[in-house]
């Protein structure tokens, strides 16, 4: 795959944004009252939630974080953020300390959240609030299947038989992060009705802008078509299309904010 192709896709990941809002709004509604300061995006992608957050900080600076630039330049034609940073969350750090730092469907790309966490947690200003919300669903049919036809179709690179959930229970965090503040924790289960998608099952329109990029960077094209109808396969077994083409995806994502 070239380099623009192992950058992420807006289109692509754009595709089920009002599936992708929904947790982000949820997640906002938890928010309190805030003290001075900016609001920081972490890990903003193209931009989905900047409107919500413009919309409930209208007085603050919302600024933008994250590491594709491809993404970047689709947030910056949105004309909300008051600046967008192009920086990898593991090493980000605020020039000033912020009163919210929301992070959306981003912090599982992030390894050893026991570290990260109070980290990101020690940037806030006094009263600021840490939001996040993650999707979890590593052993979930969709993504399951990804680990195991990628491992037995091609062997020579790919191995997880180590590889563990990057996302932990509710009830963890609550317990990482109540020696820091007041905490909120919990979990939800989308059911989530995908539309009819031409050419391929709907979950797999679903998971390769997200799940399914780790491999998709491994592979030719030719592989990867012989990757897809061996996940398709599979998908359709797990996920039967609806009348209509369509497939119900349950989808389940963890919730914490942290007041400090």
């Amino acid at each position: 795959m070239s380099a623009s192709e192992k950058d992420w896709n807006p289109d692509t990941y754009a595709r089920f944004r009002g599936l992708r809002l929904r947790p982000a709004l949820d997640l906002l509604a938890q928010v309190g009252d805030l003290p001075e300061g900016e609001v920081v995006d972490l890990g903003c992608g193209e931009g989905g939630v900047a409107k919500a957050l413009a919309a409930r900080f209208s007085e603050r600076r919302l600024l933008g974080v994250d590491s594709s630039q491809t993404m970047l330049a689709q947030a910056r034609s949105l004309g909300i953020y008051a600046r967008l940073d192009a920086v990898d969350i593991a090493v980000w750090r605020p020039e000033t300390p912020p009163a919210l730092i929301f992070s959306n469907a981003a912090l599982q790309w992030v390894a050893d959240h026991p570290k990260l966490l109070p980290r990101l947690a020690g940037y806030l200003a006094p009263g600021g609030v840490l939001a996040v919300q993650m999707p979890r669903q590593f052993k979930a049919a969709s993504h399951r299947f990804l680990r195991d036809i990628a491992g037995s179709m091609f062997p020579d690179r790919f191995d997880f038989s180590r590889e563990t959930s990057p996302c932990a229970k509710a009830g963890e965090y609550h317990a990482l992060l109540s020696p820091l503040g007041a905490v909120e924790a919990w979990e939800t289960e989308y059911i989530q009705r995908l539309e009819p998608v031409a050419a391929m099952h709907p979950v797999r329109a679903f998971t390769q802008a997200t799940a399914m990029r780790p491999i998709a960077e491994k592979l030719s094209a030719a592989e990867f078509a012989i990757f897809c109808a061996a996940y398709e396969a599979s998908l359709s077994a797990a996920y039967p299309l609806l009348p209509d083409g369509a497939a119900l995806f349950p989808f389940k994502r963890v919730f914490f904010t942290l007041k400090v």
